[in-house]
């Protein structure tokens, strides 16, 4: 309580000398809105906000299921089959240096301007973190175990199942907290690229329009919506990974 409070007091902070420096200085509404007028547009345009909230939102869970879902095949596959590594590394790397940015118009062109589209490119961006952290964690398995596992016949399958899966899940658990951290990346630039809906289409479509209190109400939303997705899924994680605790203080 006292983390939260401390950071509620920074924020009204943060936030009152925002307020003040836009009236003393005379900034015009169009280049910086203060935080007042931001609050009267999210509170005048609460239904809109909430409605395209909703859409985003959804297109990063279902990016969020598809990238990891992908990640961990791919993961389990690298770690099961020397051929499998030899030919996913690439694709790895391919994904992680080719920026979703570049290829985002294609994306649209192939998928369209609905749903396909946004999701394919949220699970582009969760795909590598997700892949890379499982790997790693199953690459890492406590190599003595794995021997003894060996010595009593456990074949590479089974020596997967009981030693490498269990002991890479604390690692799958840091993969997709940093997954559910860039979801949002995803869904947003699709919809900059095209769309007819959700957070990243209000922005631009007020952008345009040189509403620029409505991005930032949009902004504002995104960031709670991203922050509530993450503290749901850290906090999932920490219960399906009780075993692997954080030893640094808060």
């Amino acid at each position: 309580m006292a983390a939260i409070g401390r950071a509620f007091a920074v924020t009204a902070l943060l936030l009152g000398l925002w307020e003040a420096a836009v009236r003393l200085l005379n900034v015009p509404a169009y280049i910086l809105p203060g935080p007042l007028r931001i609050g009267a547009a999210l509170w005048d345009n609460a239904a809109i906000l909430a409605h395209n909230a909703a859409i985003t939102l959804g297109e990063m869970l279902l990016g969020l299921v598809c990238g990891s879902v992908l990640g961990i095949a791919c993961a389990l596959a690298m770690a099961a089959s020397p051929l499998a590594r030899r030919m996913m590394r690439p694709v790895l790397l391919v994904a992680q240096a080719l920026p979703v940015f570049a290829i985002a118009p294609l994306l649209v062109i192939w998928f369209g301007f609905g749903l396909a589209s946004k999701i394919v490119m949220a699970s582009l961006i969760i795909f590598f973190p997700v892949a890379s952290a499982f790997h790693d964690g199953l690459a890492r398995a406590e190599q003595s175990l794995v021997d003894i596992a060996r010595l009593h016949g456990a074949g590479t399958l089974a020596t997967l199942r009981y030693i490498r899966i269990p002991s890479a899940l604390p690692a799958l658990a840091s993969g997709l907290r940093v997954a559910t951290a860039v979801a949002p990346i995803g869904a947003v630039v699709g919809e900059w690229v095209g769309a007819s809906a959700g957070l990243g289409y209000l922005m631009i479509y007020s952008n345009a329009r040189m509403q620029t209190d409505m991005v930032f109400a949009a902004l504002a939303i995104l960031l709670a919506v991203a922050l509530l997705l993450f503290a749901f899924v850290d906090k999932a994680l920490t219960r399906l990974v009780p075993w692997a605790p954080e030893t640094v203080p808060a």
